[in-house]
């Protein structure tokens, strides 16, 4: 429980959790915690006490609890009833059900994401990336989960891989990155030499796609990230963009050729060779998108670019039905399975990042810390935040997620999320039902 506060002390919004096991590195260490709700950020604990002699306003016991970094979900559509790609009328409504989903998502452990719009008219992406753009300039940790950037997948995409992206807004092969700017618009992919962010983080494209190749070093010079994804490319085509700057995988295995014992594919990608980084990859473990054996090859192939991911729709968290989106297609929701209605093809997912985190803890002989680096250090890496999220070191924000680990007589896993906290301020408890956003 947190100490009593003297009424005569100020108050300093600094808060001192102790009594949990902190995820650092490849180690679950037991020591203090101490934050600031104030900057927003973890403290050095050893120079605020001794130095500056500030006392904690609270101590917080977690009782052998698991205290991590907060999850990032790079690529998420949309949850609880709201879509980032559906426009209403009104873009205040828009707006205001942005608000909504991002108070809600916090609660789910995931404090910083990349909204994701799959292939779209260029008139969506006119209209709603300025909203998606990186928010994390208010720190204000009411406001929720944070944007760290939109998520543009698509629409340059192979028709032959193109999932549940409708052929019908699929883009021609670009005539150089002016198209690009063209479709997304010119104000959301940031000149090089403008210090602001772009609302765009990342691209996902197909390499092989006449024209697409040229224009990644243009996306990589302005700081948004290429991720190769929905595509035919070969080994050697996705060796060569990851040569011309494209540094992650779009759900790897989905979507894309398969490995071929003659031709491993954007796969082989993953192997170490001479001159050729691997890239990062994202990897979705709802137990649907792929057998838990195909994730456990992927993360021995490669684990430190290994990315756990939702590519959840916004039916997670609605119950079973039919359901409606963009360019006149409907979706059918059993469970975490969301189909296209009226054939097998996968529409992405239902499941929570922390279900997703569970079933590779579960199917793998990975330990906690190596689990939850999946959905912290290793996409914060990706996306260039490493010191700043994904990690529990002295000045990195306080995004902070308090985990119960159960494992039962059967040897069954699961993770929970206790708590959540964002900036340094406790966002959710699930001890207290009446605490909330």
């Amino acid at each position: 429980m947190p100490t009593a506060l003297s009424p005569e002390r100020p108050r300093t919004g600094v808060t001192r959790l102790t009594g949990g096991r902190l995820v650092k590195g490849d180690r679950l260490v037991e020591e203090d915690l101490w934050i600031s709700s104030v900057t927003g950020r973890i403290l050095r604990s050893q120079e605020v006490f001794y130095e500056h002699f500030v006392i904690p306003d609270e101590t917080i016991d977690l009782k052998n609890k698991i205290l991590c970094p907060g999850f990032i979900d790079v690529q998420f559509n949309g949850a609880f009833g709201f879509d980032f790609s559906t426009v209403p009328e009104d873009l205040t409504d828009y707006q205001k059900g942005l608000k909504r989903f991002n108070r809600h998502l916090v609660r789910t452990g995931v404090t910083s994401y990349l909204p994701t719009l799959p292939s779209q008219n260029a008139d969506v992406y006119h209209k709603v990336l300025r909203y998606l753009a990186p928010s994390g300039g208010s720190r204000n940790a009411l406001e929720g989960s944070e944007s760290l950037g939109a998520h543009c997948e698509g629409p340059f995409i192979s028709p032959t891989k193109n999932g549940i992206h409708s052929l019908e807004v699929l883009q021609e092969a670009p005539n150089g990155f002016a198209d690009l700017e063209t479709c997304y618009g010119a104000g959301n992919l940031n000149h090089p030499a403008e210090e602001s962010r772009s609302p765009v983080t990342m691209i996902t494209a197909a390499p092989e796609i006449h024209g697409i190749s040229t224009c990644i070093p243009e996306v990589t010079k302005r700081g948004i990230r290429f991720a190769i994804g929905h595509t035919e490319a070969s080994y050697e085509e996705a060796s060569e963009a990851i040569h011309l700057g494209a540094t992650m995988i779009t759900h790897l295995f989905n979507a894309m050729r398969p490995l071929h014992h003659r031709n491993p594919g954007i796969f082989g990608v993953l192997g170490k060779a001479e001159g050729r980084e691997r890239p990062y990859f994202g990897v979705i473990s709802d137990g649907i998108h792929l057998h838990p054996t195909t994730v456990k090859i992927a993360w021995n192939a490669h684990p430190e670019g290994f990315i756990l991911v939702t590519d959840a729709q916004y039916t997670a968290g609605l119950p079973d039905g039919v359901y409606p989106w963009t360019n006149n297609d409907r979706w059918v929701k059993k469970g975490h399975l969301l189909t296209r209605e009226g054939s097998d093809t996968i529409a992405g997912s239902s499941a929570t990042l922390i279900e997703c985190v569970s079933n590779f803890w579960a199917w793998s002989h990975a330990s906690i810390p190596e689990v939850i680096r999946a959905v912290t250090a290793t996409p914060a890496e990706m996306l260039g935040l490493k010191g700043v999220k994904g990690t529990l070191d002295a000045d990195a924000d306080a995004d902070l997620v308090v985990l119960d680990a159960v494992e039962d007589a059967e040897g069954n896993r699961t993770l929970k999320v206790e708590q959540v906290w964002k900036f340094g301020m406790l966002v959710s408890d699930a001890a207290d039902e009446s605490f909330g956003l």
